[in-house]
C-alpha cells in the first residue's frame, strides 16, 4: 500500500515523502516476513473492489490522512490496478495514488508486490482474510513495520477486531502502535 501522489494540484512535500518511502521500500523484499504466511486459497476476483482502511502502522506516506480506502481491479494482463485514496484535513483535499500489483508466484496465494512509482515494488501479503465473505483482511508489507487492517465497511465488528489484534500480536507486530483511521467522510 505504499503510495505516490497523483492529483491535480502539486504537493511537493507529500510527493517527496512518497518518493523517499518508495525508494526505501525498493530495497525491501517482496516476500512475506519470516514466519508470516500469505493466505491460501486466495481469489483475486472476490478481493476486487473497495476496502476501507480500519487501522495501519504509521508511515510518512499516509501520515495525517483519514478516510483512507483502497480499490483493487484485476487487469486483462493479470496485474491488479490499485487506487489508494485518503483525505488530508490540513489541505482540505483528497489525495489519490494509482499503482499496480503483481502476484509474486501462484495466483492462489495472497502474496503480491505493489508499485506506485516505476520499477520500485514493495511486498503486499494478505496474512488474514474472511475466507467466507471477503469482508475483512489484514495485510503485512515486506516486514513487520507495515500493517493494514481493511474492511468492506467503515467499521469492524468488535469480535473481528479483537481476533485480528490477537493474530497480529502473535505474528510479532506491535499492535499498540496501530493508528485507528477515522472513516467519517463521504467520498469527494
Amino acid at each position: 500500500m505504499t503510495r505516490t501522489l497523483r492529483r491535480a494540484a502539486p504537493s511537493l512535500s507529500l510527493a517527496t515523502l512518497l518518493i523517499a518511502a518508495l525508494l526505501g521500500l525498493s530495497a525491501c523484499s517482496t516476500t512475506a516476513p519470516e514466519g508470516i504466511a500469505a493466505v491460501t486459497p486466495f481469489d483475486i476476483e472476490r478481493y476486487q473492489g473497495k476496502w476501507y482502511e480500519i487501522a495501519r502502522l504509521d508511515h510518512s506516506f499516509e501520515r495525517g490522512l483519514s478516510d483512507v480506502s483502497a480499490s483493487y481491479r484485476q487487469q486483462p494482463d493479470g496485474s491488479v490496478e490499485v487506487i489508494n485514496r485518503g483525505y488530508d484535513s490540513k489541505r482540505n483535499d483528497w489525495r489519490q495514488a494509482l499503482g499496480r500489483a503483481l502476484f509474486t508466484g501462484d495466483t492462489n496465494r495472497a502474496s503480491l508486490k505493489v508499485s506506485f512509482f516505476g520499477p520500485f515494488y514493495g511486498g503486499y501479503h494478505v496474512m488474514a482474510l474472511d475466507q467466507q465473505n471477503y469482508q475483512w483482511a489484514m495485510v503485512v508489507g515486506p516486514d513487520r513495520d507495515y500493517l493494514w487492517i481493511l474492511a468492506r465497511e467503515k467499521r469492524l465488528p468488535e469480535a473481528v477486531r479483537a481476533h485480528l489484534l490477537r493474530e497480529a500480536g502473535a505474528a510479532g507486530i506491535d499492535t499498540q502502535k496501530l493508528i485507528w483511521v477515522e472513516q467519517t467522510r463521504t467520498d469527494g
